[in-house]
């Protein structure tokens, strides 16, 4: 089939079926029409095979076929997006091969790097200096080409440019998608170049670092050149991309259907709606219900609010899982994972501080150096999930300060000075400091993790495992069960249902009503009100850091029966379940009372008192018996004030830790100025 003959073919094609798309292209001021593959080769199936296997120049003909058909007016040159490409043209970039050059294809991965938008020529019109000929050059390769003689009078030496044709460009690097990889594989890249719609503000959203697309395209090789300005026997590969397809959307762009919709609501409109929901989320996990109605509120999320003043509140609710090996925090992690319409999932030593923030790389596609985003900004709208959270080195935990509290990644590395938007929900999990709970000791002394870190977390859940006759029956049974037909427990309501829900309720922004803000309130208040005065240091049992969780998850409450108020139903909801997590964590065995000091600092009330005390006796003593004073001493003066020995020797240690004082010698102890 010949260039003409196609050409006629096409025009017949859009006369048929594409009439009315064309004209609202041409209304709407569009360049580019989207075509349907599977309609081409219904239409003739010899064109449809011609096309996968000389794209370039049928897209040409398609092109010109529609620049001959009667628009009304002249709508400039509008460009074929194809769409729905044939099972046997989809391929990994780990099977690409130089059999496959200059055909069809397409390629799904993630977006790693991205550089800025440029401009590409396309054709060149040259001025002969001699006789003023123009020469038109079209710019096909990657190398500028200028004219060799002059048609007219056969000049040949230098033209001048009298005109260029330029278009937008852009590069990405593509990655092979982390699910399709086999134990042990290197993920594989691919150089992918974007050129006039396909870069435009609106697609250019879609091709974010992180996000997962799938493109059509032609592959086609890169000459290499060497040092010596030869061209390498190696070529490199490229794909010019034809079309772009976004295969992983926030819950913004999850698309629900209006039966869907109808279902949504069906369920919200259940009295035992939350827990419908809560028992569809981690169905394989018996028991558990408070951590995972809290999970449930984690994906609902609260509302982000921007002050006038740019001051930002969050509305992601981090969560924080500590328990003993086994009790199925992992499962529920994966679960957690597969569930959210977003969501990115590492693991404790795999994950170091760069790759949970940013990088700056150096790169030789893109020229120079380009910023790579890490998992927390490429969960950014979603849920980032880190497991085994305690086996990272404290450089590495301290990365994610900023990026949990100011949802921001700040770099200024290698003359990159960046902030990156990292608006992604943490929920980590961890083990406790000497792999399993002492249940007769207090949990705050068992997790291994940075006070500043855990105080960041909304809500921390300690999971033990103790034996008990009658739970241990009930669990044992259900794994048995689950064992024996893996199928046997289906969610009530079905995952991709699930999902739907979550986006669909994520998008409603509840309002505080009085009445939830005054349940709060007396809450706050009476928590406030309820500090020990023990040694004239108040327990401190909630902070303002509480106060805006409780906030959050009312309103999470709220979306998970799709409110648009905040009741004092929802407020008692989160408001349970803050106290049930400062009951495990925050409790002072010594007052018997909350104390948020145990997380926030590492020091409850009671050993701040303690310290006071012992700081007080050092100065006194210092007058009396000079810079050096004996431990003994101390310690036989703090008994008078009701001090045990081990209480002493703790406090010594701290200050110590702290910087206020040092050990000259032996059993002696001297306060540093």
């Amino acid at each position: 089939m010949d260039a003409v003959e196609q050409i006629q073919k096409f025009t017949e094609f859009f006369d048929s079926g594409y009439k009315e798309a064309l004209l609202r292209c041409v209304r709407e001021d569009k360049q580019h029409i989207a075509v349907d593959f599977s309609n081409i080769s219904r239409f003739d199936p010899d064109l449809g095979d011609i096309l996968l296997e000389q794209p370039e120049e049928v897209l040409k003909a398609a092109e010109l076929a529609i620049e001959q058909i009667d628009l009304g007016r002249d709508a400039g040159r509008i460009r074929v997006r194809l769409e729905n490409i044939p099972e046997s043209q989809h391929l990994m970039i780990k099977d690409i091969r130089a059999k496959h050059l200059g055909k069809l294809h397409f390629i799904e991965g993630v977006v790693r790097q991205k550089s800025d938008v440029r401009p590409q020529v396309t054709a060149a019109k040259f001025e002969c200096p001699a006789c003023g000929h123009i020469i038109n050059v079209l710019q096909v390769d990657t190398q500028f080409k200028t004219p060799s003689k002059c048609p007219g009078c056969g000049h040949k030496g230098k033209f001048r440019i009298a005109e260029k044709d330029l278009v937008d460009a852009q590069g990405l690097v593509l990655e092979e998608v982390p699910e399709s990889l086999e134990g042990g594989e290197q993920p594989k890249r691919m150089r992918i170049l974007l050129m006039e719609d396909l870069v435009s503000p609106l697609t250019e959203r879609k091709t974010n670092p992180g996000s997962k697309i799938g493109i059509v395209g032609i592959l086609k090789e890169v000459p290499v050149l060497l040092r010596t300005g030869a061209i390498s026997t190696r070529y490199d590969l490229i794909i010019e991309g034809n079309n772009v397809k976004p295969l992983e959307s926030s819950h913004a762009e999850l698309l629900i259907s209006e039966e869907e919709e109808e279902q949504i609501k069906e369920i919200a409109s259940d009295p035992h709606c939350v827990s419908r929901l809560v028992e569809s989320l981690v169905p394989s996990i018996y028991g558990y219900e408070i951590i995972k109605e809290a999970l449930l509120i984690q994906l609902l999320g609260g509302v982000r609010k921007v002050r006038k003043d740019a001051v930002v509140s969050r509305g992601d609710i981090h969560i924080l899982l500590i328990g003993d090996p086994g009790a199925g925090k992992s499962a529920m992690l994966k679960r957690i994972h597969y569930v959210a319409p977003k969501s990115r999932y590492v693991s404790g030593k795999g994950a170091s501080g760069a790759g949970l923030t940013a990088s700056v790389v150096k790169d030789e596609f893109l020229r120079g150096w380009s910023l790579e985003a890490g998992a927390m900004v490429l969960a950014s709208d979603g849920v980032c999930v880190i497991d085994e959270l305690d086996k990272m080195s404290r450089d590495d935990t301290s990365a994610m300060h900023e990026a949990m509290e100011n949802q921001t990644v700040s770099i200024a590395k290698a003359n990159i000075q960046a902030t990156l938007v990292a608006r992604a929900t943490v929920l980590g999990a961890a083990n406790p400091k000497y792999g399993r709970f002492d249940p007769y000791g207090i949990v705050a002394d068992q997790i291994d993790l940075p006070p500043t870190l855990i105080n960041r977390f909304d809500l921390i859940f300690a999971i033990k495992d103790i034996p008990d006759e009658i739970k241990d029956k009930k669990i044992a049974s259900h794994i048995l069960s689950l064992h024996k037909d893996p199928d046997s427990i289906e969610p009530e309501i079905p995952t991709e249902l699930l999902r739907k829900y979550v986006s669909y309720a994520k998008r409603i922004e509840p309002r505080m009503t009085d009445e939830a803000m005054n349940e709060i309130l007396e809450y706050y208040m009476k928590m406030r009100a309820s500090g020990s005065g023990d040694g004239g240091v108040r327990a401190i049992p909630i902070s303002a850091r509480q106060l805006e969780a409780l906030v959050r998850m009312s309103e999470a409450a709220a979306r998970m029966r799709l409110q648009e108020v905040v009741t004092k139903r929802e407020a008692r909801r989160a408001i349970d379940l803050l106290e049930y997590c400062l009951l495990q964590v925050g409790l002072d065995k010594e007052t018997g009372k909350i104390d948020i000091d145990r997380i926030a600092t590492g020091i409850s009330a009671s050993q701040r008192s303690t310290i006071t005390i012992v700081r007080q006796i050092v100065v006194e003593m210092e007058g009396k018996e000079g810079k050096s004073i004996p431990i003994d001493d101390i310690i036989a003066e703090a008994k008078g004030k009701g001090l045990t020995e081990e209480k002493v020797e703790e406090s010594i240690n701290k200050l110590k830790i702290g910087g206020e004082i040092f050990e000259p010698r032996r059993g002696f102890i001297q306060r540093i100025p």
